[in-house]
């Protein structure tokens, strides 16, 4: 996929706005959901409403390639996900602070 000067792909493969955080699969899912270009320039205020309006035409004109690209980034994030240890539960974390209370006289 050939991206345009508006967007940037990081040493991860991870597509955003070129300049913001904002990532393309964020800006797809919104779109989808059914926000027009205005309420994607009010959802992420650094991106200029051209912008958004610029996002929008590479993604329909490049829909599928962009879709594939959300679909592979959605799995990986579902692995990661499920590959996260799981913390401490609050339990624990009072245990944890009682114990330390303790040790400090408190």
């Amino acid at each position: 996929m050939t991206l345009p000067d508006f967007l940037s792909q990081d040493k991860f493969g991870y597509i955003h706005v070129t300049d913001h955080r904002v990532g393309l699969v964020d800006v797809v899912h919104f779109y989808g959901m059914g926000d027009s270009p205005e309420m994607l320039h009010a959802r992420f205020p650094t991106v200029s409403l051209p912008l958004c309006h610029k996002i929008i035409a590479y993604y329909l004109e490049n829909q599928s390639d962009v879709d594939d690209y959300c679909s592979r980034h959605r799995a990986e994030m579902a692995r990661q996900r499920a590959q996260a240890r799981a913390g401490p539960g609050v339990d624990e974390l009072q245990k944890r602070r009682d114990a330390d209370r303790l040790a400090k006289g408190a």
